[in-house]
């Protein structure tokens, strides 16, 4: 390890040497597991799904349960080879590509499960969901780890009041306005709605990345950088996260099947669909968000809590929007009075604690109960 010095602030990189290419390429083998795991478990899905479907019972969650489980190993190896790419590009670059894998994730699962058995709510229940993990969930308890671990731990405010903003808009447009648009004129609103979101996306994606690029920003004064090992080309990591993104589409369509025939004539909560979408989606960055609030970097933190939610509307609502202008039947994106309810304490509670550039852990815990809320809500089979 080499250690280098430029000067005030402190910058330390760190580099190691590469090892030969044929270790590095058992290397590279032996991280891709999951997904070897990941192949053998869909051969087997495809091979039990109809036994299970028939006997259900504790067989059927079972292999429900491993493909969950499968699907959740190559959601972490989509976030790895994210990481690579945004460890190289850098902020906000770097947070940017994060939510990007985490949201086509979402986005591929949910299409896929769309087209399972009738369920009109489960894409404004699955949006829904995913602001909750993103913004209860993971920025409460990176706070509460940020803040007990370093006492506060300061991000820019600018980056936090523009996803704010944004955030506002976005879910007020595509999730509040369609409780009153007349059924007789949902096609036109939907048109515009895939209009305006798009239009918000690539604005918000021009400012974050150009004009505002230093909001989304922050420098404690020492910064860490550590090199990846392999020094592999970035289209081979583009290649890898796109197969593997394939790869939960053909699990989800197993998924789905199992899902729907053990949700057929239970008592079970009929979110729940929805809350493993956002689960699988939201696992990895939970995991990134910890480690980068555990290393006093809040900034990232905030980076990937807001900009996941605010990917999640503005990529998924669209989609969703135009699945169902293709289909020609309305799928239901307006909120119910609790939904509406979480939403509105989540975002009173989000503006009061990001409003002065520091965190700390008193604010993790607000965040984290209501999040907690969230998940007795869905178990008590409310939202």
């Amino acid at each position: 390890m080499h250690t280098v010095y430029t000067g005030q602030p402190v910058r330390v990189i760190m580099t190691y040497v590469t090892q030969p290419s044929q270790s590095l390429s058992m290397k590279h083998f032996k991280s891709e597991f999951p997904i070897a795991i990941a192949l053998a478990v869909l051969a087997l899905g495809f091979t039990l799904e109809h036994a299970a479907v028939v006997h259900g019972g504790m067989g059927l969650w079972g292999l429900l349960l491993v493909i969950l489980a499968a699907i959740i190993g190559v959601a972490f190896r989509i976030a790895h080879h994210a990481e690579v790419l945004a460890m190289r590009l850098g902020e906000p670059y770097g947070t940017l590509i994060l939510t990007l894998a985490a949201v086509s994730i979402e986005v591929v699962i949910l299409v896929v499960l769309l087209q399972g058995a009738p369920n009109p709510t489960l894409a404004r229940d699955t949006v829904f969901s995913a602001v909750m993990f993103d913004i209860n969930g993971i920025l409460g308890m990176a706070a509460i780890i940020g803040g007990l671990k370093h006492g506060s731990s300061k991000y820019n405010l600018d980056s936090a009041n523009s996803f704010i903003a944004m955030l506002l808009v976005a879910i007020g447009v595509g999730m509040f306005i369609p409780d009153f648009v007349p059924e007789a004129q949902w096609k036109i609103y939907s048109v515009f709605s895939i209009g305006v979101m798009a239009i918000m996306y690539l604005a918000f994606l021009r400012l974050q990345t150009v004009e505002h690029r230093n909001f989304f920003e922050y420098s404690a004064g020492t910064e860490e950088e550590a090199h990846d090992l392999a020094h592999s080309p970035n289209a081979l990591h583009v290649a890898a996260m796109l197969g593997a993104i394939a790869l939960v589409g053909v699990l989800s369509e197993v998924l789905s099947v199992l899902l729907d025939a053990g949700l057929s004539g239970s008592s079970l909560p009929k979110a729940i669909p929805a809350v493993l979408v956002a689960l699988i989606s939201a696992s990895p960055e939970i995991l990134t968000a910890l480690r980068a609030a555990q290393n006093n970097r809040m900034q990232t933190t905030v980076n990937i809590a807001l900009g996941a939610s605010l990917a999640t509307v503005l990529l998924t609502l669209p989609v969703i929007e135009a699945i169902a202008l293709f289909s020609g039947e309305r799928i239901v994106m307006a909120l119910t009075p609790v939904q509406a309810g979480m939403l509105l304490l989540t975002f009173l509670t989000v503006m009061n604690n990001l409003h002065d550039g520091e965190t700390n852990a008193i604010e993790g815990i607000s965040h984290f109960v209501l999040f907690a809320a969230f998940i007795a809500l869905v178990i008590m089979g409310l939202i």
